[in-house]
């Protein structure tokens, strides 16, 4: 039974990866899992300076998800080069790095900077407020997704994915301008923007107002635009968006997707990725798929 992947020339073991933000770097999990059984850890997002993040609070459940702003709490990219890399290189997995930033060149800086150490592959995280440009994320605007993606990939020696945002009309056109720019991979969905109102406190459930919805309550739109995505472009998808066990993973395959990431369900169920990794077997084995790329955009 092969479950190996390729996205963009690197060898996934298996397709299931953890998703930005909801992980770490796995120092944490580490204790409960055995990250040598993930195809690929992605990090926390990195910039090229520390950032200190939102006020508090900042996540609120809903049913169905969860609403969280973090604002991408992280030590800067010195910090995660001596401390966080030399973690995950004992383990035998992929190592994606995802990227934020607030202006083109922040990002460039912190894509200079991990060139020429030991990552497999870098995510960008576009869905970031172009403090240039009055707060737009850069993931909404196809213009600006062709042009970050190009100026990346000028600077990147690692296959460059680019994080699809998808607060937006249409993420085909979305997807489109980051191919077009030269991305090697897309992923998708990040978070939608949501807000809850505290009745009681008659406030903002989170402080900086809303929030990035995840979890179950988004994944039929998830499934949907990785579907489309899928159809629009000829480059890998990652798929996530609500991914809770191996049926919501397979979903994800069957729609387009080359690899998926599992994030909020790791806050409920620590194991859940390797849970994912075990069940994707199982649903070879049970309809006797020898190789896991025939499932993928298996449904048209």
């Amino acid at each position: 039974m092969n479950t190996k992947v390729n996205l963009a020339g690197i060898e996934l073991k298996n397709p299931v990866m953890t998703a930005s933000g909801t992980f770490g770097s796995g120092e944490e999990y580490s204790e409960m899992i055995d990250l040598s059984h993930l195809g690929a850890v992605v990090t926390k997002g990195v910039a090229n300076i520390p950032w200190p993040g939102n006020p508090t609070p900042r996540i609120a459940e809903t049913h169905g998800g969860m609403l969280n702003a973090i604002g991408l709490q992280n030590p800067g990219m010195e910090v995660f080069v001596q401390r966080d890399i030399p973690f995950l290189k004992q383990y035998d997995t992929k190592i994606i790095v995802n990227v934020c930033g607030k202006t083109t060149e922040d990002y460039l800086e912190v894509v200079e900077r991990l060139s020429n150490e030991s990552v497999d592959m870098l995510e960008i995280n576009i869905s970031c407020p172009n403090v240039k440009e009055g707060g737009i994320a850069f993931g909404q605007d196809p213009k600006a997704v062709e042009a970050i993606t190009r100026e990346v990939k000028k600077y990147a020696k690692q296959p460059v994915i680019m994080k699809l945002s998808p607060n937006v009309t249409d993420i085909g056109e979305m997807a489109r301008a980051a191919e077009a720019g030269g991305a090697d991979v897309l992923s998708l969905i990040n978070t939608l923007t949501g807000m809850k109102i505290d009745i009681n406190r008659r406030t903002f459930a989170v402080a900086n107002k809303t929030g990035g919805l995840s979890g179950p309550a988004i994944k039929p739109i998830a499934v949907r635009m990785v579907y489309q995505v899928a159809n629009a472009v000829k480059i890998p998808i990652i798929g996530m968006g609500g991914i809770m066990d191996a049926d919501d993973a397979i979903e994800f395959i069957l729609a387009g997707a080359t690899a998926v990431s599992v994030g909020t369900a790791s806050f409920r169920n620590p194991y859940a990725t390797e849970e994912v990794v075990k069940g994707i077997e199982a649903y070879m084995k049970k309809y006797g798929v020898d190789n896991i790329n025939d499932l993928i955009g298996a449904v048209r």
